[in-house]
């Protein structure tokens, strides 16, 4: 009997103590030889075959020695065994508990294929779990309870699904660790906001988004893009992965250029104005709180846009018009959607009103 004869696994993972019966009777060995030849006391054996034993590193070697078989392949048997049986274990705790995950998304999660198709729903239920890199529903709600508090600086609508929304951004984390990106540095993240406005003129996503994403990788900030799920009704997010590395996640949710970088700006300014610390982390701060991070956020976003005081003496002249809008967009810089947008916003003008001015984006196929 050869290695390459136990070299695989096993589609059904049995008790090891049959296959080792198994074996010492087709070689003609009683229990009481095998203990005799091994060194190991009678009662050890006998237990390893009823399985009330297992079959340790140091009896594998012995069992390869009097058996001929690999140490490997008992240390394998015992170990997939072992495995079997606490997985077993964890069904059996998991059932029962099949619902919580009709507070996410599944079947759209499986069809963009963030978790496997299960063959039931405990199984599901599993891998929704692993997705989200916790082990049990009490660990996801310690973790993730913050999503809804919030624990991420997050804009949402108020019809938001706290499940697609912590679904949606956990998968952001995931494409975040794969981004290399030098460590935090906010000066140098101020200099590349800087350069990041620039890019508003870019018309072509397939251009501006690679820049905006090599800009903030280089000064600690990883930018993702990552379109929204059914529920999760939000435009962006900003989370610190590491004190070195935070995550700005955007949705492209609106499609058009004005609130994508509104959307951006938002989150910078949470990366610059609120610290490495979680602001929002297990409802420590209150909602009059959140609301002035928020509004100061927006405040950050809406002046690095359009300075203020160029911006109040554009609006104070008698008649905006679309040929102002756009010399005035050419005079600081940026994209004539943007200022399109601040006006609709602060309804100076209607929201029907130069929207050709705008870039419109949709998500590749």
């Amino acid at each position: 009997m050869t290695e390459q004869n136990f070299d695989f696994e096993y589609e059904y993972i049995i008790p090891p103590g049959e296959t080792l019966l198994e074996t010492i009777e087709a070689k003609g060995i009683t229990q009481a030889e095998l203990s005799q030849r091994t060194g190991r006391p009678m009662k050890t054996i006998n237990g390893i075959i009823k399985g009330t034993i297992a079959i340790t590193p140091e009896t594998a070697l012995q069992f390869e020695k009097v058996l001929g078989v690999p140490a490997r392949f008992w240390n394998n048997l015992e170990s997939n065994y072992r495995e079997a049986l606490a997985r077993e274990k964890e069904r059996e705790k998991l059932k029962g508990n099949e619902n919580w995950i009709k507070g996410f998304p599944i079947n759209e999660l499986k069809k963009r294929g963030w978790i496997q198709e299960a063959k039931d729903d405990v199984e599901q239920l599993r891998e929704l779990l692993k997705f989200f890199g916790v082990a049990t529903i009490d660990a996801w709600e310690k973790v993730w309870e913050g999503i809804i508090k919030p624990d991420v600086a997050f804009r949402k609508s108020d019809k938001s699904n706290p499940g697609a929304i912590a679904a949606w951004i956990r998968k952001a984390e995931i494409e975040a660790q794969n981004i290399e990106c030098n460590p935090y540095d906010e000066s140098e993240f101020k200099k590349k906001i800087e350069e990041c406005r620039k890019l508003t003129n870019e018309k072509n996503p397939d251009v501006f988004v690679p820049k905006l994403i090599e800009l903030c990788a280089s000064a600690g900030v990883v930018v993702v893009f990552l379109q929204e799920l059914p529920g999760c009704k939000i435009s962006g997010a900003t989370k610190w992965l590491n004190s070195n590395k935070a995550m700005i996640a955007l949705s492209l949710r609106y499609k058009s250029n004005d609130h994508l970088w509104f959307t951006f700006f938002h989150e910078a300014g949470h990366i610059l104005l609120h610290g490495k610390r979680k602001t929002f982390i297990e409802g420590i701060e209150t909602l009059e709180n959140y609301i002035e991070k928020e509004n100061e956020a927006n405040t950050f976003s809406a002046n690095i846009m359009i300075p203020q005081r160029r911006y109040q003496k554009f609006i104070s002249s008698p008649q905006i018009t679309k040929t102002s809008v756009m010399k005035f967009a050419e005079e600081i810089n940026i994209a004539p959607g943007i200022v399109v947008g601040r006006l609709q916003k602060e309804q100076r003008i209607k929201y029907s009103y130069f929207n050709d001015l705008k870039q419109f984006y949709q998500w590749k196929k």
